[in-house]
């Protein structure tokens, strides 16, 4: 007897991350939704993999009735999601005094709050079935706060202390929630860094075992796993020593550079 496929949903799947996992879930004869703002860019992935079973929904994460909408549509077209990816993350820098609010809202908006609105219109199939696992992709830069990324590394810790608190709820529902802690990963949002970038795993590796670990529904994990040392270590590190170690840090571009 054939296996059920597995159904799931990302969002930010137009490139980087998010289309990695979408052709690692393609490899393994998932059902598939994506979620993106650049919808030719679902369109020509859709276009590559022929066979595969694949719906796109054109969606900005920081519109909630948006994404909303795709969730019902899913559900729908598929039935209730066995894992929903909320993957949608910008990475710009900003610095405070420096006329960038608009910089700090994005990210925020995109990478906490876009990741609150992606689970919501899940929760009430997946509790009621009693299953299902949500999946947030944070970041060891969340670990710190990182001179210039103020604005990305707030947005992941926020992320990941949001996944730690919803994965306690939805455990007495039997709803499974991973949380994903990337360090640095080859895709196009890491590819104009103007710094070193220790353990650069490739996009395709990544995805692989980020599948792996959601279908063991891992709590927390982190790839490629030095970076889980690193991020142990930056935690344990005292203030005084990490402000010495890190004023002089290289910095990621500025939005307005």
């Amino acid at each position: 007897m054939n296996a059920v496929p597995l159904k799931v949903f990302i969002t930010g799947a137009s490139s980087g991350i998010g289309q990695a996992l979408a052709e690692e879930y393609v490899k393994r004869g998932a059902v598939i939704g994506l979620v993106a703002r650049r919808v030719e860019s679902l369109a020509a992935f859709a276009a590559r993999h022929p066979q595969a079973s694949i719906s796109i929904y054109p969606a900005d994460v920081r519109d909630p009735e948006a994404i909303a909408d795709a969730a019902r549509r899913f559900i729908a077209e598929h039935g209730a999601a066995d894992v929903v990816i909320a993957n949608a993350g910008i990475s710009q820098g900003a610095l405070t005094g420096h006329g960038e609010l608009e910089t700090f809202r994005a990210v925020m908006d995109v990478n906490y709050f876009g990741m609150v609105a992606t689970f919501e219109p899940f929760v009430a199939s997946m509790t009621a079935a009693r299953r299902g696992t949500l999946v947030g992709i944070a970041s060891v830069a969340g670990v710190r706060g990182l001179p210039g990324s103020g604005a990305y590394s707030a947005s992941k810790s926020a992320a990941a202390k949001y996944l730690e608190a919803l994965r306690v709820e939805m455990r007495p529902q039997g709803v499974a929630v991973v949380t994903i802690a990337p360090g640095y990963v080859r895709t196009e949002m890491t590819a104009h860094n103007p710094y070193r970038m220790p353990f650069l795993m490739d996009a395709d590796r990544f995805a692989a075992k980020t599948a792996d670990a959601i279908a063991r529904k891992v709590r927390y994990a982190t790839f490629p796993w030095q970076m889980r040392v690193v991020g142990m270590l930056l935690h344990v590190l005292p203030r005084w020593l990490y402000d010495a170690a890190f004023e002089r840090a290289p910095r990621k571009p500025r939005a307005t550079e």
